[in-house]
């Protein structure tokens, strides 16, 4: 963040003698120059887009969300950001945030082994998991062979983590992974959140879908029909998997190990219901970047995995399906409207700062 400040000489008026006022101009004219060639600089270097730079203020969504993503990652500038040429899904956050995606299409005269939705930032306190997914970027853009179809959303969830404080929840408390369609939403997620004391950090909503963030995920896996998720976390330092067996033994440094499955979580919904796939790469920290050999690493496993396992029959046969499926999910009484009363889950009088930072409860 670049701060400025206007100062006024608060010294009484007087005539000054004409080698001081000519001075004076000269130092005035000197600061202009200075403050214009550092704002150019900066814009130049990656900081700021040139336009913003000098005008001060944007109306394109993704610029926007590019400088705010910029100014709090440390391992994704602005211009990175940029260059990754995102666009908007139309999709937008609680607070009206952009949710961005870029599609690496089929190439020509290439059919792509499968479709892969690659998504990072569901919970917006791990910052690892947007700034991998960028780094991964950066390796589609210059490698995409037309291999796969991928679909890529860097921040799932941009009102948690583009705040002052970030937190892994939305901006209405509800954490979007336990906000997903699974059997008996109601019923199970309020015991599982009352198992966790009423965790306001596990906060499942009031009822499926009730997010818009969830609803575009949930939306972007029943239209674009990936045979496999791959969503990034952080901090377990371990691989899960929820699908159609039989998942990756380890990307890189991360090893197969099932955290376990729960009631409104993504891995239930998409791997379970809907017999997709679903990797989850959990970092081992949400603040510390893995360097640049596990992140290569990382990125080849799972391409090789890729390349080996899907699509599954299983997946390809459960998409003929996937809407009476989410009839049965969500019947009648439980489909989002946002004209109708609260659901039974009452929702958690603390919601943000003060509460715990531990991730040891869950994905």
């Amino acid at each position: 963040m670049y701060k400025g400040a206007m100062f006024r000489d608060k010294v009484a008026e007087r005539p000054r003698p004409d080698h001081l006022q000519s001075l004076f101009t000269s130092a005035s004219v000197c600061f202009a120059v200075c403050i214009l060639f550092s704002a150019t600089a900066v814009a130049a270097s990656g900081f700021l887009p040139a336009r913003q730079a000098m005008a001060g203020e944007t109306s394109d969504p993704v610029i926007e969300q590019c400088t705010r993503i910029g100014h709090k990652l440390g391992s994704v500038t602005i211009r990175q950001c940029l260059d990754r040429k995102l666009e908007d899904s139309g999709a937008r956050s609680v607070n009206g945030q952009v949710i961005m995606m870029k599609d690496y299409p089929p190439l020509p005269g290439r059919e792509p082994i499968s479709r892969v939705l690659l998504i990072g930032g569901t919970h917006g306190d791990e910052y690892a998991s947007v700034s991998v997914v960028f780094k991964w970027m950066q390796t589609l853009d210059i490698y995409h062979s037309g291999m796969f179809h991928w679909h890529v959303a860097p921040l799932v969830n941009p009102d948690g983590l583009l705040q002052r404080r970030s937190q892994r929840l939305n901006a209405h408390g509800v954490d979007l992974n336990r906000n997903m369609p699974t059997p008996e939403w109601h019923e199970k997620t309020r015991k599982y959140w009352d198992k966790t004391r009423k965790d306001p950090r596990r906060y499942p909503g009031e009822a499926p879908l009730s997010e818009p963030e969830s609803r575009w995920l949930y939306e972007e896996i029943r239209s674009f029909k990936p045979h496999v998720i791959v969503s990034v976390h952080a901090p377990y330092g371990v691989l899960d998997f929820d699908g159609p067996p039989a998942g990756p033994r380890k990307l890189g440094y991360l090893h197969l190990q099932l955290i376990g499955t729960y009631p409104g979580s993504l891995g239930n919904s998409a791997g379970i219901q809907h017999q997709i796939p679903v990797i989850t790469v959990e970092l081992p920290h949400a603040g510390i970047m893995p360097s640049r050999g596990q992140i290569s690493r990382m990125w080849m496993d799972m391409v090789a995995w890729l390349r080996e396992n899907t699509p599954k029959q299983r997946t390809v046969d459960a998409y003929a399906a996937f809407d009476e499926t989410t009839r049965k999910l969500m019947p009648s009484r439980a489909i989002v409207d946002e004209t109708a009363p609260a659901s039974p889950v009452a929702k958690p009088k603390q919601l943000l700062s003060s509460e715990p930072r531990s991730h040891l409860s869950g994905l």
